[in-house]
């Protein structure tokens, strides 16, 4: 994956990190949409939707988890 593309995905998975009130909701939210975000840019890349729907989850989880 290139490094533009984990660019994008970290940037929209810390854009919507704060949807939510505590972590938990913060970190579903947050996985949910960077699942979205990776399957489509890989997607559009070339790459394997389900790779990076894997990874947009990952970072966006955690990025909302760890966000206030």
């Amino acid at each position: 994956m290139r490094a533009s593309t984990i660019a994008l995905l970290l940037s929209v998975a810390l854009g919507v990190a704060a949807c939510g009130e505590d972590p938990g909701t913060r970190a579903v939210t947050g996985g949910l949409i960077g699942a979205g975000a990776g399957a489509g840019v890989s997607a559009l890349t070339g790459g394997r939707p389900a790779t990076g729907a894997l990874i947009g989850g990952g970072v966006g989880a955690v990025g909302g988890a760890v966000t206030r």
